[in-house]
């Protein structure tokens, strides 16, 4: 007797789980533990066999939170509760994650499974409610299971440990290939701080805010408002600067925590403080090589792609332009098929609605400028733009000729029917 869709399709999802993305880096970063934070994760068998799913955070000292989340209009309800908990100020004690479902659209049922996971984590670590902060990632539309997750609290509770970073990112794919993780150090006040962070996300990725679920941690002392402000701020050049099918999550969270274990920067009011300049350059990279990770593991992707877009009236402008450029199917099958029909980026710069000069357009591929004078180069090369696009990483380069000081960059990947294969088959 054959097996149902659903069997089939975790089959698959497991399967394509052992074959990490062409574009994967060589291995999880050595992330040391990070003071204040802990760590365990966990299989409750709601979707995926063989696997944990199941991540627990916990910061048995409290931690300051800074939080960016999706702009959905149809967000989920862990989104609702992270976002009421950050603009109160409330601190941390613990983040509950799990993969397979995304309890969105699931109306108060949804809510009631939450508070029911919410209790249990505080009940299990004896912190309030308020305390818990909570993500779901999966499937959209289908009531949280919440027995499968209450009945694993303790468990998580009692595989805590200073280790795990690399098991944390597992535990919270869906389709990803593969696990991301970054860490970095920085010197503030005289010592050195600890930044950790964990993402996931390889399709539904167009974030209008921040990742699909990222959380990143760090032992320095900030206050929650400065981190925010850091967070906020980094955010608008990594996770909101990439696009994979165009598609914004109802789940996109992002959470970052200070613990304070290192005793720096604690009396920083502004993310503007000199003290903190190496501090968020350090942030702003870990955050950027998140965000390209997922990229990297964009669902079916082959090549990973930059578009950088200068000249536009302003940085706003720029960015509606690369994204225009970034989000094209015309554009990402063209690369996808190593055909230099850069004529459809021409169309992405058009569609976009920003000022742009038809006749100063400049496009370059790979470093070969194509276009001058409103048509194609005298002496352009296809042969160079294809082998340029034969590559894994490729380089897309527009000046929009309106002399204007607007830049922008974006990473995305290209489309293939490899992305048709697992959408067309998501129920994961």
């Amino acid at each position: 007797m054959g097996k149902s869709c659903l069997e089939r399709v975790d089959i698959y999802i497991m399967t394509d789980l052992l074959k990490p993305s062409p574009l994967a880096p060589d291995m999880f970063p050595e992330m040391p533990p990070l003071a204040g934070v802990q760590l365990s994760t966990v299989a409750t068998g709601m979707k995926y066999q063989g696997r944990d799913d199941l991540l627990l955070m916990h910061f048995p000292d409290g931690a300051a939170v800074a939080g960016v989340f999706t702009q959905s209009k149809t967000r989920s309800a862990p989104v609702d509760w992270c976002r009421r908990q950050c603009q109160g100020g409330q601190p941390a004690r613990a983040v509950l994650v799990n993969a397979g479902n995304a309890n969105a659209f699931t109306g108060k049922a949804g809510d009631n499974a939450m508070r029911m996971t919410i209790d249990a984590v505080a009940a299990a670590l004896d912190c309030a409610p308020e305390e818990v902060y909570v993500s779901s990632t999966g499937v959209i539309g289908e009531v949280l299971d919440a027995d499968k997750i209450t009945d694993r609290i303790l468990m998580a509770k009692a595989g805590l440990s200073t280790t795990g970073w690399e098991d944390a990112a597992k535990a919270i794919r869906t389709t990803d290939t593969f696990a991301k993780g970054a860490t970095a150090t920085a010197v503030l006040d005289g010592q050195e701080v600890r930044i950790n962070g964990i993402a996931k996300g390889s399709g539904m990725i167009a974030p209008n805010m921040a990742t699909m679920l990222g959380y990143i941690a760090t032992d320095a002392a900030l206050p929650a408002q400065v981190l925010q402000q850091i967070l906020s701020r980094t955010t608008a050049v990594s996770f909101n600067a990439i696009t994979v099918d165009s598609d914004t999550s109802t789940s996109d969270t992002v959470l970052a925590f200070a613990t304070g274990a290192v005793d720096a920067g604690a009396d920083i009011t502004d993310a503007d403080d000199p003290r903190l300049a190496e501090f968020y350059v350090a942030f702003e990279a870990m955050m950027i090589d998140l965000a390209q990770q997922i990229v990297r593991d964009g669902e079916g992707a082959t090549k990973f792609i930059t578009v950088r877009v200068t000249g536009a009236e302003d940085d706003r402008a720029a960015k509606v332009i690369a994204l225009s450029i970034a989000n094209s199917p015309l554009v990402k099958t063209a690369i996808a098929g190593e055909d230099a029909n850069w004529g459809r980026i021409v169309m992405a710069v058009g569609k976009a609605g920003e000022a742009a000069d038809r006749d100063r357009l400049q496009i370059e591929i790979g470093g070969q400028r194509l276009t001058e004078g409103g048509m194609a180069t005298a002496d352009y090369d296809e042969d160079a733009c294809t082998a340029h696009l034969k590559g894994q990483n490729i380089d897309i380069l527009v000046d929009v000729g309106v002399d204007g000081p607007g830049l922008a960059t974006v990473w995305t990947c290209d489309l293939t029917h490899g992305y048709i294969t697992i959408n067309a088959d998501y129920r994961s």
